[in-house]
């Protein structure tokens, strides 16, 4: 992004706090301006996965099938993290529409001691239970070992994790997406880099006529974890001396500040974050389930289903880009007691999702082949991982209502009712139609079960959207109601 366009984004926002009149145009440009960095984000996390999977792919299936037994274990932990910092950042949202920005940096603190309390705890929980976890899964014996040493150094990283997380949400909540996407693009740069040294052994590479001598230690799986968390941790620290030394509404320097815990914020915490977390917990547990049941396919189905997921990814991560934007306009619409701008915004954001998505969808079924056969060069592999693939390619519009539609509330701190949604449709439909089609269809029961669901939370995002109760509230009522 420009410099003339980050002034053109901070002037759009500054119309929200001000109480001043957008046009149509206004909205659209400011919806953009705040999407394209954050899909840019997305996109640069999921390109991480995906440089991790092609490099360990090209190790064997077996290495491929531990990274994916112990994943959704991963992206339980991953989500408990993100809710915790969405609780702070969702206040820091609505104090920075209020023009408050005292009372966001004083947010902002508290969020410090809080978030290295919770993921302290966390990894400590994750270092202890990784040496039974790919057993609990009910993996292959032959991959228990690589599996549990990439969930103990995944554990072990995690309080960087967090910072790099919470730093992230607070800058998008006050408005700036750009630096959080420099600096998660960095990070994949990063990414590559560590994992040829502790992925690959020393070797020698043929270039234009010469031969170079290469170090690797040769590490394999855990050397894809180790990389991983060392590109995350120094874009955490980047991130954090950002936001505290030069972010223009949070920076901490030179202001002093109490970091204890108060107990009307840590509240307002769990009321906007419990639902999010109780919802991340109960949906990636059915994950696991799915990933129990998955198991027992075989390699090749874990490597397919692993591989598929990542692919898939770069589909919807750019619904949730729009998501954290909606947040983002959620927060500080609200915050300024916009009403009706703020439904503007959740129509623009939302539509905006399923048009994205739906082209994403289309190219995701035609070079299924291609994307698949980049990550493993295994036949069988390739074909199911394709089919998989042009399957959950037909729910992406409806899935992107889903994502998009669940960032906009939480924007607004309502989180209960559609972390309710998310937890039934998983629940009630995605775990019971893949445990029933599994046995007949194999993995592609378990996708088309996948389908089927996002498909139906999808429709039901879009009632609460067009059909909830809160489009009948006004002006500070509904944020009285939240915080």
């Amino acid at each position: 992004m420009t410099t003339e366009q980050k002034l053109d984004t901070d002037s759009l926002l500054s119309l929200i706090r001000d109480g001043k009149p957008m046009s149509l145009r206004q909205q659209l440009r400011l919806t953009a301006l705040l999407s394209f960095p954050a899909i840019m984000a997305q996109l640069s996390a999921i390109a991480m996965q995906y440089i991790d999977a092609s490099m360990v792919g090209s190790l064997g299936a077996g290495s491929s099938a531990a990274i994916g037994l112990v994943s959704t274990s991963t992206w339980l932990f991953w989500g408990l993290l993100s809710a915790a910092a969405t609780g702070f950042s969702v206040q820091v949202a609505h104090k920075v529409g209020a023009s408050d920005f005292k009372d966001a940096r004083k947010i902002l603190r508290q969020s410090f001691t809080a978030m290295l309390l919770f993921s302290g705890a966390l990894a400590l929980l994750g270092m202890g239970i990784s040496p039974f976890l790919p057993s609990w899964l009910r993996g292959d014996a032959a991959i228990h070992q690589e599996a549990s040493g990439y969930f103990f150094i995944f554990s072990l990283f995690l309080p960087a994790l967090q910072l790099n997380f919470l730093a992230g949400a607070m800058l998008r909540c006050a408005g700036n997406m750009r630096v959080p996407s420099m600096l998660n693009a960095l990070m994949c740069v990063m990414d590559v880099i560590f994992n040829f040294m502790f992925i690959f052994p020393s070797r020698e590479i043929h270039l234009l006529g010469s031969s170079w001598h290469l170090w690797g230690a040769g590490l394999g799986v855990e050397g894809a974890a180790l990389g991983t968390v060392l590109a995350e941790t120094i874009t955490a620290s980047l991130m954090m001396w950002y936001l505290c030394r030069k972010s223009s509404m949070l920076r901490l320097v030179g202001e002093h500040g109490s970091y204890r815990l108060r107990r009307t914020t840590s509240v307002k915490a769990l009321r906007i974050g419990l639902p999010i977390g109780l919802e991340h917990a109960a949906i990636c547990s059915a994950q696991i389930l799915i990933t129990v049941i998955v198991a027992p396919l075989g390699v090749v189905a874990i490597a397919a289903n692993a591989f598929a997921i990542i692919a898939e990814s770069l589909c919807y991560m750019p619904g949730y880009g729009i998501a954290e934007a909606a947040t983002t306009l959620a927060g500080q619409s609200l915050g300024a007691g916009r009403m009706r701008l703020l439904r503007r915004f959740g129509n623009i954001t939302v539509l905006s999702g399923m048009a994205i998505m739906g082209i994403m969808g289309m190219a995701l079924y035609v070079f299924a082949p291609q994307i698949i056969g980049v990550m493993s060069p295994v036949d069988d592999i390739r074909v199911l991982g394709t089919d998989i693939l042009r399957i959950e390619a037909w729910a992406e519009p409806m899935f992107a209502a889903a994502i998009v539609t669940y960032g906009f509330f939480v924007g607004m701190g309502r989180t209960v009712v559609p972390s309710v949604v998310n937890l039934v449709s998983i629940w009630g439909i995605r775990l019971t139609m893949a445990a029933w089609l599994a046995p007949t269809l194999g993995l592609r029961g378990v996708w088309l079960a996948m389908c089927v669901e996002l498909s139906f939370r999808g429709a039901m995002f879009l009632v609460l959207l067009w059909r909830g109760n809160w489009r009948h509230e006004k002006d500070k009522t509904i944020l009285n109601s939240v915080i």
